[in-house]
């Protein structure tokens, strides 16, 4: 088996977090948002679109456990910017710089790193492009 990418994750979030992971994912970190069939009820699920093969599902669910340091630590999302601009983007955007690291090693190699928190708790990298 040769795999290219990963295709999607799939994350839970609470029932009611729908508009504000649209707010957060699209607004603030600037990402697509599909949606269309879950808002007319032909998926349980939406997408946030972060390239054109990539995407995380959000599960709204009644059952939302935060996460937590024994079950999950980070999705990361490799970006066009430097770390200069994302930490720009995020301060624009209002979205707390959680921190940065010189050179986290990733799929593609080493490169600097920024990590904010979604609002259920979820960590999110953001790396400079190798």
């Amino acid at each position: 088996m040769k795999a290219r990418h990963i295709d999607h994750v799939n994350l839970r979030i609470p029932e009611d977090g729908v508009e504000t992971a649209r707010e957060f994912y699209g607004d603030r970190l600037g990402f697509g948002i599909e949606d269309a069939p879950f808002r007319a009820d032909e998926k349980p699920f939406f997408d946030v679109r972060l390239s054109a093969t990539g995407v995380i599902h959000l599960w709204p669910t009644a059952e939302f456990d935060p996460p937590e340091a024994t079950n999950y630590d980070h999705v990361c999302v490799v970006v066009e910017e430097s770390l200069e601009a994302i930490e720009a983007e995020l301060a624009e955007a209002g979205v707390e710089l959680e921190r940065t690291l010189e050179s986290p090693l990733g799929a593609t190699g080493e490169a600097v790193a920024a990590y904010v928190r979604d609002p259920f708790g979820y960590r999110i990298e953001l790396k400079e492009r190798v």
